[in-house]
């Protein structure tokens, strides 16, 4: 058993040196990004799609944001499931106050069954287009876009190598309660893997247009649960790239429940399975760092029974300094995204010492939690998406299973829109 625990105390340090670095290569990127914006002259014409199935609790600042932007020629495209939707009424009164004529709201037809909701959404919202928009931007609802936001994303497009931009997302919970902070460890650590393997996001991203025209996109997105895990794929095989921008790291303020967040990650989860050629990877790391320290646990129980305190030594010393490593990994995080947020103005200082005590507890349980889900998303064959089944086929196919207005369903815990 000496020799065993050996070995896993050096897996867990290597376990250890590899997070760490890829952790420090994403911090660097936050830290160091600077990019001059695009003019009022530069910028080109872009289109906005939002896709809303149900009243979000901050639906209402995000179009109000978005009618706040500071760019010169857009247009924002809202695509509400039904017209008996919540999010109809909220929509209404906030376009009756301000009289935008930049919002053209419009309801779901004839949803195809070969896709889910969303990505019905899009593609009607894209191929509603004129032919002079040179580029569309997405974000969900629980995005509060800043000023520069839609120039930001314009502004990564200049590049003419690049067909997409993405940014992501980091929450910091007004009511940080203990699920809260499981998904708020869970997403940091989500959102370095997104990072190095080059999964984009829809909260905030922008596709040229052109990209549209010269690949098989849309029929894409028709037959897909999500549109914005495969973009990576497709976008290499068209020969452009996906950018990262660092600045459009942005700040989710929403509370949850276990079993909402359980839900959630499981179909982030998912999305990777179906959409992108890093699964296997992910699947990996989710296994090693899950399983390395359970088993150096189990095997400190067993050197604790047989009387071997050098094998309980080995053991919980790598345990120890895993956790303690990991918990101290997310606070360069931490202070590169509140760099980028306190730059926009945008409030950061919601971390007490009594939550920072109640974080490190809850980075111990979100390892398991996650990695339930991984295992639930492995086997996955039908997913609920706000009230709406899908059936999952294979290579990412999926066939919507039943529908009806978000109204007859509002009940539900609401949940993050995507990934």
């Amino acid at each position: 058993m000496f020799t065993s625990a050996q070995i896993l105390f050096w897996m867990l340090v290597a376990l250890i040196i590899a997070q760490g670095l890829l952790v420090i290569g994403f911090v660097w990127r936050l830290l160091r990004f600077r990019r001059e914006l695009l003019s009022d002259a530069e910028c080109p014409r872009g289109a906005v799609i939002l896709c809303l199935r149900g009243g979000d609790p901050f639906l209402r600042n995000c179009v109000a944001e978005l009618l706040n932007q500071d760019y010169p020629n857009f247009e924002v495209h809202v695509i509400v499931d039904h017209p008996d939707d919540p999010a109809n009424a909220i929509l209404d009164e906030l376009l009756a106050e301000t009289g935008s004529e930049r919002v053209h709201v419009k309801f779901l037809k004839d949803p195809l069954d070969t896709c889910s909701l969303k990505c019905s959404s899009v593609v009607q919202a894209v191929r509603s287009l004129d032919e002079s928009v040179d580029f569309i931007a997405q974000l969900d609802a629980d995005t509060i876009p800043h000023a520069t936001w839609l120039r930001e994303l314009a502004t990564a497009l200049r590049d003419e190598r690049v067909g997409a931009a993405t940014g992501n997302r980091w929450y910091m919970p007004d009511t940080p309660s203990f699920p809260s902070l499981i998904r708020y460890a869970w997403n940091a650590a989500a959102i370095v893997q997104m990072y190095w393997y080059r999964i984009a996001w829809g909260g905030s991203l922008a596709v040229k247009t052109r990209v549209f025209r010269e690949t098989d996109l849309l029929d894409k997105w028709s037959n897909a649960f999500c549109e914005d895990t495969m973009l990576y794929t497709q976008l290499q095989r068209a020969g452009y790239r996906l950018a990262f921008v660092p600045s459009l790291m942005m700040i989710n303020r929403e509370d949850c429940d276990l079993s909402g967040y359980y839900r959630w990650v499981r179909r982030q989860l998912l999305t990777a399975r179906l959409y992108h050629p890093a699964w296997k990877a992910v699947v990996g790391h989710g296994a090693l760092t899950t399983l390395v320290p359970l088993f150096a646990i189990g095997l400190a129980f067993a050197g604790w029974i047989a009387g071997e305190a050098d094998t309980v030594t080995w053991c919980l010393a790598g345990v120890v300094t895993y956790q303690f490593a990991v918990s101290i990994m997310l606070p360069p995080m931490e202070y590169a995204v509140r760099r980028i947020a306190d730059a926009r103005g945008e409030p950061t200082n919601w971390l007490s010492l009594g939550i920072v005590l109640k974080c490190v507890s809850a980075i111990a349980v979100t390892q398991y939690v996650y990695f339930a889900a991984l295992c639930s998303a492995i086997r996955l064959r039908v997913v609920d998406w706000r009230g709406i089944g899908y059936e999952i086929h294979s290579r990412g196919r999926v066939k919507r299973l039943d529908y009806a207005p978000y109204a007859s369903v509002a009940t539900e815990a609401q949940e993050s829109h995507s990934l």
